[in-house]
């Protein structure tokens, strides 16, 4: 077993990515657009949370004049 920890054990490390990959299969038209919709938000939501920081950072400081 405790082969499985050592770093130049490639063989059995691709093995079990093999199996993962097996395991896979193609996501459906509606699964897949449910995710890009998700990833989509988090992705402009991101983007607003920096363009407001951005904006607190640029136009606050000269609130305080």
């Amino acid at each position: 077993m405790e082969d499985k920890e050592l770093p130049g054990n490639v063989p059995l490390r691709l093995g079990e990515y093999i199996r993962v990959l097996k395991l896979t299969r193609k996501p459906t038209r509606e699964e897949f657009t449910v995710i890009a919709k998700v990833a989509g938000a988090g992705i402009l939501l991101v983007g607003f949370i920096g363009f407001i920081i951005y904006l607190l950072i640029t136009v606050m400081p000269g609130w305080l004049k």
